[in-house]
């Protein structure tokens, strides 16, 4: 069974590889895009048929059962807040901005619980635990904690464009991507920058 990312196969994105397209898929459950897409977590029947077809995607690329935890309405304000808090964290620095280091000191702004497990083969391995919204949490911070390990979650950018925003997977080869598509956003970016410099430029003295 291949992997459907339902959230960012609606804006025409490749997604991240393996199971870092969990991450992606939350990030671009938002509204975005021209036509506007819908919010993808307005609502409990459209946030569970996407946690539906996120984590069958997730156990297509992980190997693993499909779970099936039940959303309910105070679900919903969890989810998009850590969507807002994923965003925040992964959007572009501003010019001069010190990146954040991730590390002790910065806020804590979800907590999730997991479990480690030994099977009858020696190994050890680390699984999301908790119902509903406390299941797919776990799994996403489980995916994301496991994707910085491996230097992957670097390359999980959210779009400068802000009239776009989307969440893409950079695989440029010095990961200098900033824009999802360089044609559509990058390019309409710097035409209004061109602009804005030619306006200030008329409106000096002596311009």
């Amino acid at each position: 069974m291949d992997a459907t990312w339902q959230a960012t196969g609606r804006y025409e994105l490749a997604s991240a590889p393996g199971a870092l397209g969990l991450v992606q898929d939350l990030l671009n459950t938002l509204p975005a895009g021209r036509p506007r897409q819908p919010d993808l977590l307005a609502d409990p029947e459209s946030a569970q048929a996407w946690a539906d077809s996120a984590l069958a995607a997730w156990a297509a690329t992980t190997r693993q059962p499909v779970p099936r935890p039940r959303l309910h309405e105070e679900d919903l304000t969890r989810l998009r807040d850590l969507r807002t808090a994923l965003r925040d964290a992964l959007a572009e620095p501003a010019d001069g901005a010190p990146e954040s280091s991730g590390y002790a000191g910065s806020p804590v702004v979800e907590t999730a619980q997991a479990a480690l497990e030994l099977d009858a083969t020696g190994a050890v391995r680390l699984e999301p635990r908790g119902g509903g919204a406390g299941f797919l949490v776990a799994t996403l911070l489980l995916t994301l904690w496991q994707a910085q390990n491996s230097g992957d979650d670097r390359r999980l950018k959210v779009c400068r464009n802000p009239r776009c925003a989307v969440a893409f997977y950079d695989r440029s080869r010095n990961n200098s991507g900033v824009w999802h598509d360089v044609r559509t956003c990058g390019n309409a970016a710097n035409l209004r920058a061109h602009r804005a410099r030619r306006r200030e430029t008329a409106a000096a003295p002596g311009g």
